[in-house]
């Protein structure tokens, strides 16, 4: 295997379509698409100034690497990457990439960043300022993610986090078959318009929550000011502690220690349709406040 260490790359397409190539300690200077439609390329220790770094690639593994500011748009069109113990500032990272495994990598502006990807998996991941992270993205395995942007996961299929910590409103929204365990999730708007949203052992801080959904499961989850949940969602929950306020479930059970607020419409939705198990409802209304 050809070698390069501590090189100073510049130029339009500096290592253009290399095979078989390690290289160390090295920087990706001005000139966009150094690395474009390379192969089976290990790269360790370096850095990424400029645009496009990585694109149309294959079998490629990155470590202990950083992508400054301008490398944007860092990886697209590539496929069967391991990118692990690197910092990623630019913006736009990883689209339409095939079977992408993250490592302990910190994104410090994750804006449109993992969108229409296959087979990703996140291990230790950090993503700040974060809209819409991993948008349309199928068949995902996160373990440890801390997210700060809201709407993720929009459009996802075949999700599993755990252990995480999602500061998100409007996450998950029209998702298909996402299940997150042991972890917390604060936003607004959870879940609208998905199907087959499975929450375990989380803790959830939500306004208007788990709403529009179809066939959502909640088990041992607990709810901090989270208000007019599971409006017109076909639903079973079971909810430790208290929940502030039940709006217009569509059907299914709740199971909850207490509840606040229970609101049911019945030109709205069937109350045969809804089974409410708690001993302990401080409220119970035919309208919501805006309307009475």
């Amino acid at each position: 295997m050809q070698i390069y260490r501590q090189g100073r790359f510049k130029g339009e397409r500096a290592l253009y379509g290399i095979d078989g190539v390690r290289v160390e300690d090295s920087v990706f200077d001005d000139g966009e698409s150094p690395l474009k439609e390379c192969r089976n390329v290990d790269v360790s220790y370096c850095l990424f100034r400029w645009k496009y770094p990585l694109w149309y690639c294959e079998n490629v593994k990155a470590a202990h690497c950083t992508w400054f500011e301008m490398a944007r748009a860092g990886v697209w069109y590539s496929r069967d990457l391991d990118i692990s113990d690197s910092v990623i500032e630019a913006p736009k990272n990883f689209r339409r990439c095939i079977n992408l495994s993250l490592t302990d990598v910190t994104f410090h502006n994750a804006e449109e960043t993992l969108w229409h990807c296959e087979g990703v998996k996140l291990k230790n991941v950090a993503a700040a300022k974060g809209p819409y992270f991993c948008m349309n993205s199928r068949n995902i395995d996160v373990d440890g993610l801390t997210l700060d942007g809201n709407y993720s996961f929009d459009g996802t299929e075949n999700v599993v986090i755990k252990n995480s910590r999602l500061l998100t409103k409007d996450a998950f929204w029209n998702s298909k078959n996402v299940t997150v365990r042991d972890s917390f999730i604060s936003g607004e708007y959870l879940g609208w318009n998905s199907k087959d949203l499975t929450l375990i052992n989380c803790t959830i801080e939500s306004l208007q929550g788990m709403c529009y959904i179809d066939n959502l499961k909640m088990i041992n989850c607990k709810l901090i000011n989270t208000t007019l949940a599971f409006e017109y969602s076909t639903v079973q929950a079971e909810i430790t502690g208290f929940a502030d306020s039940v709006f217009n479930p569509k059907s299914g059970t709740i199971k909850a220690e207490h509840i606040g607020e229970l609101i049911i419409e019945r030109d709205k939705v069937d109350p045969a349709g809804i089974k409410i198990i708690c001993s302990d409802i401080d409220k119970t209304s035919e309208r919501p406040e805006w309307l009475r």
